[in-house]
């Protein structure tokens, strides 16, 4: 099985003005030995149905790799505790078009960030796998500036609690006002009522979410994001479940940025 492991590296004061102009690719991407033992990280295919060779993966990542890095230096800003992990997944078929992308895990907790880093995922083409559909992984690492104090899961469950339960709201479809088709007597003939919209499809929520939340000053939430293992999430509920978590209220980090993880569903 071929791995190899893709870092981002190099960027610096991220929320400076004026950032270092960065080492050729501003991220480097390294091949690293074949092994039957599975690294913690790396790309990672399965071959049970098809399989890409290791240098056309990374020709085809190769021209957007600056780009992901810049996902992450123009959003930032000045929160230089803002950093992490991200593992990108691509479903390819076997005709080589890429049936799905998606953040397999992530621990950034930037959903700004992480739209990002998808929608340049999605620019990526790799023609036509070896031997049927495939799929595979790359992570990403965005070293943060400052260290935030990490909450354990006990510590995360407790700091949200039951406000997790508003999530829910986020699936419901989108009410219409009804359009009034009579006239009043003394107006002029009726006209044909307006056509309307078609119906906005329901969102639905995603299964077994990991969502990261940065808490700040007063308990408020300073950043969020999230990530799922099991299904793509939408872009429709990932911005309604962002405002939701940055409304929530937590326990007072006491002078520090925390750092949580809870599971969502």
């Amino acid at each position: 099985m071929m791995r190899w492991v893709l870092v981002v590296v190099g960027l610096g004061a991220c929320g400076s003005s004026n950032p270092p102009v960065a080492k050729p690719g501003v991220g480097t991407s390294r091949s690293l030995p074949v092994s039957d033992e599975e690294p913690e990280d790396g790309v990672e295919l399965r071959h049970e149905r098809g399989r890409f060779e290791t240098a056309t993966i990374e020709a085809a990542i190769e021209p957007h790799k600056n780009a992901w890095v810049d996902c992450f230096r123009s959003r930032v800003g000045k929160r230089r505790w803002l950093g992490g992990k991200v593992a990108i997944r691509w479903d390819v078929e076997e005709s080589g078009e890429v049936a799905a992308v998606k953040l397999f895990e992530s621990d950034l907790g930037a959903c700004p960030i992480e739209k990002c880093v998808l929608e340049v995922a999605r620019l990526a083409t790799f023609g036509k796998p070896i031997g049927g559909d495939t799929d595979f992984m790359i992570p990403l690492e965005f070293p943060p500036q400052g260290r935030p104090e990490l909450w354990d899961d006990d510590q995360a469950l407790r700091a949200v609690g039951g406000q997790l339960a508003q999530l829910d709201e986020c699936v419901k479809p989108e009410s219409r006002p009804a359009t009034k088709a009579a006239n009043k007597k003394g107006r002029q003939p009726k006209r044909p009522p307006p056509r309307k919209a078609p119906p906005s499809p329901p969102i639905v929520a995603p299964d077994e979410v990991m969502i990261t939340v940065y808490v700040g000053p007063r308990g408020e939430a300073q950043s969020v994001g999230f990530a799922s293992t099991k299904s793509l999430i939408d872009d429709a509920w990932a911005t309604c479940a962002e405002t939701i978590a940055l409304a929530w209220r937590l326990p007072d980090p006491k002078g520090s940025m925390a750092k949580l993880v809870v599971r969502y569903r």
